[in-house]
């Protein structure tokens, strides 16, 4: 097949999902074409298979914004007329989807189908403003085939939109032959040269990761266990993170690392995963963690139970309850037994439920049932509203 991605090409869940998900299917000998404002941050170096195309934003002093989504609209049906295009995925559905159904609509012969993954915040936070909330509800429906990360995230979709379009789950992967522990003892005494405990959280740094609670949990966690924490990430709340930090006096102990390519060698060192996010509709930082055979510590929110099972790969907590999280981070970080075999739960887990090559034929065989018995016929306009 000829497929089309487009996607953020940014440091985020949606990205990544994509960028892995193109990377397969090239793999397996489909031609991928990316389609976005910057070269996905995951698509380093030549890949037989890809080809990125690049969306070119015009300025002009009348337009006080970018015009992104005409512009991709557009980039899409030039890659589409002339590589012959059988399937359009938009991942996270503002603005992928709509440009993709006005391309679809310049095209104008029906030929080319669109699919559409819901991600997270597209639905549970930007879609739902009054600004956006009809055209996402409209580009959805209008899609050939609608794909949710996550069972909650189906459920919030077909609740706060009333969509009546059928939505698949196809949960996020993880690539197992890849994200494997391995052994580098020079690493680990960089961080620890003490033979401390290492937690980690690795996010985009936004509030609603509640860094500032992975600070406090810390905080409680090193009074009883000699240890170090590992942030991987920027964004938004890293300056007040950081201020934190200094504030309780433990910035010593703690590693702001920013942005990293490269992330295996970091999860493998690490002996616990923190993210005690406040919304989170699957929670790909943790899986990728779980395959490293690091436990997880969570908040009960979105898709996390769904990928963190309590008390077997992790534990799972309500919101802002600091106090417990920490108290299970002592729990598994003081019982040598208890903590290999969460860690070995925790891989079985990903190799089992999640792992890259059984995900990605869920949406082979779903880009098949559209293209040849239209399992998932578009909604007609008056349908929709």
């Amino acid at each position: 097949m000829n497929i089309g991605i487009t996607c953020y090409p940014t440091y985020g869940g949606s990205g990544v999902v994509a960028s892995e998900l193109g990377k397969s299917l090239a793999e397996r000998g489909h031609k991928i074409h990316f389609i976005s404002y910057a070269m996905p941050f995951r698509l380093d170096g030549f890949r037989e298979n890809i080809y990125y195309h690049e969306v070119e934003i015009s300025s002009y002093p009348l337009f006080d914004f970018p015009l992104y989504t005409p512009a991709l609209a557009s980039k899409i049906v030039e890659v589409a007329r002339f590589e012959k295009l059988d399937i359009i995925h938009a991942h996270y559905a503002i603005p992928h989807a709509i440009s993709a159904y006005l391309a679809k609509q310049i095209l104008g012969d029906n030929s080319i189908k669109i699919v559409t993954t819901l991600h997270g915040t597209d639905i549970t936070l930007v879609g739902l403003e009054p600004s956006y909330l009809p055209v996402m509800k409209f580009s959805i429906e209008q899609s050939d085939g609608v794909t949710a990360v996550s069972r909650f995230l189906k459920e919030k979709t077909l609740t706060s939109y009333q969509i009546k379009k059928p939505i698949s789950v196809i949960p996020n992967f993880v690539d197992c032959s890849k994200y494997v522990r391995v052994t580098d003892d020079h690493v680990r005494r960089q961080f620890a040269p003490n033979n401390e405990k290492i937690l980690i959280h690795i996010s985009n740094f936004r509030p609603l990761k509640r860094v500032g609670d992975v600070i406090r949990i810390f905080n409680i966690v090193r009074q009883k266990v000699k240890s170090k924490l590992l942030l991987v990430g920027d964004g938004p709340d890293r300056s007040i993170a950081e201020q934190l930090a200094r504030e309780l006096g433990i910035v010593e102990d703690i590693k702001f690392l920013g942005k990293q390519a490269e992330i295996i060698p970091l999860l493998s060192i690490a002996d616990l995963f923190l993210i005690p996010s406040q919304s989170e509709s699957f929670g790909l930082s943790a899986l990728e963690a779980m395959a490293c055979e690091v436990p997880v510590v969570a908040s009960s929110v979105g898709g996390l139970p769904e990928v963190v099972i309590h008390g077997t790969t992790g534990f799972i907590s309500e919101i802002g309850d600091v106090e417990r999280m920490a108290k299970y981070s002592v729990e598994l970080l003081t019982n040598e037994t208890k903590h290999k075999m969460f860690a070995s739960a925790s891989r079985k887990r990903a190799v089992e439920e999640f792992e890259v090559h059984g995900i990605v034929s869920q949406y082979e065989n779903l880009y098949e049932k559209i293209l040849d018995d239209k399992t998932y016929p578009p909604m007609t306009i008056a349908e929709s509203q």
